[in-house]
C-alpha cells in the first residue's frame, strides 16, 4: 500500500466517522426529554420545508438508506456526529485543502461557526496527513450559539428568533476541543477563537488565509466574517459560504459584500446548500 492510498484511508475514515455516515446513532442519554422533543421537531421542520427533497423522490428505499441520503448532504440534525455538515461538503472542504496545499497557496484555515467542531477537525486531520506542521487552524466560535438578532442594524435578521437554537447550536468550547481530543488532534497548531464575530474576527492575529468557511446563518455573523477575514484571504485561496442556498440573510450578506468589492469570481454550488469560489 503507497502512502497515498494510506492516506486516503486515513481521510476517509476521518470524514465517515465525524459524519457517523451509515452509522447508527442514538440519542445521547444527557439530553433532556425536552430537548430530545426539540430535536424531533427541527427534524420534522426540514422536512416541511423542503430539505428533505431527495428523500421524498425516493419513497420505496428503506430507512437506512435515507438516512444515508440525508447525511450525505447534510439535511439533518446528528445526535451524536462532530458536524451536520454532511460528506459531500467534508469532501468538498478536504479538497480545498488539498488544493492549496499543492499549489502552496499560503495561510491558515479557519472555520467561522464550527457548532461540535467536525469540519475543523477534518481540515486538522488534512494537515496531518501531509506532514504541514506550518499553518494553523483556528476555530471561531461563540460557543453559545447564534447571537440575538438585531434587526436595527441588519435588516436582513428581522424576525429570528436565534435563541431558541441555542441548546442545538451552542457547544462549549471544553466539548470541541475533547472532539479534537477523540481523534488525536488538539495541539499547537489548533488556535481557538472564542467570542462573538463582532468581538474576535477583526483583531485575530491571522497574517493570511488559505481556506475561509463561515457558517454563521444569520445575516450579521455572515458580513462581520467576511468583512474581517475576507481581505486576508490569498489569491487562489477558498471561500466556503455554508447555508447560502437555504439562508435567505446568510445569501443577501454574500451578494451585498460581493457587490460592494467588485467580487466577480464564479459562485460554484457544493451540495445544493453550501457554495465556494476562489479568490
Amino acid at each position: 500500500m503507497t502512502d497515498l492510498d494510506v492516506r486516503s484511508l486515513y481521510l476517509d475514515l476521518i470524514r465517515g466517522n465525524l459524519t457517523r455516515y451509515g452509522m447508527h446513532e442514538r440519542m445521547p442519554a444527557q439530553w433532556t426529554l425536552r430537548r430530545r422533543l426539540y430535536f424531533k421537531t427541527l427534524n420534522r421542520m426540514m422536512v416541511r420545508g423542503g430539505a428533505y427533497r431527495l428523500a421524498r423522490a425516493t419513497p420505496n428505499e428503506n430507512r437506512s438508506t435515507l438516512v444515508q441520503h440525508k447525511r450525505d448532504l447534510g439535511i439533518d440534525w446528528p445526535a451524536e456526529a462532530e458536524t451536520m455538515i454532511g460528506m459531500q461538503r467534508l469532501t468538498s472542504l478536504q479538497h480545498c485543502v488539498e488544493t492549496v496545499l499543492a499549489e502552496d497557496i499560503p495561510g491558515d484555515l479557519i472555520e467561522c461557526g464550527v457548532w461540535r467542531g467536525g469540519a475543523c477537525i477534518l481540515m486538522r486531520a488534512v494537515l496531518a496527513a501531509y506532514g504541514d506542521e506550518t499553518r494553523s487552524v483556528w476555530v471561531a466560535d461563540s460557543f453559545e450559539g447564534l447571537p440575538p438578532a438585531d434587526p436595527e442594524n441588519y435588516k436582513a435578521d428581522k424576525g429570528l428568533r436565534t435563541q431558541s437554537l441555542a441548546g442545538i447550536l451552542g457547544v462549549s468550547e471544553t466539548e470541541v476541543k475533547a472532539n479534537f481530543q477523540r481523534y488525536g488532534l488538539l495541539d499547537d497548531q489548533v488556535r481557538f477563537l472564542p467570542g462573538w464575530f463582532k468581538d474576535t474576527l477583526h483583531d485575530a492575529p491571522i497574517d493570511r488565509i488559505a481556506v475561509l468557511r463561515v457558517d454563521g446563518d444569520l445575516y450579521e455573523s455572515t458580513i462581520q466574517a467576511l468583512e474581517a477575514l475576507y481581505p486576508r484571504l490569498s489569491p487562489g485561496g477558498f471561500c466556503i459560504i455554508d447555508d447560502y442556498h437555504d439562508l435567505k440573510p446568510c445569501r443577501e450578506a454574500v451578494t451585498d459584500y460581493r457587490a460592494e468589492h467588485g467580487i466577480t469570481a464564479e459562485i460554484v454550488d457544493i451540495d445544493g446548500t453550501a457554495v465556494l469560489w476562489r479568490k
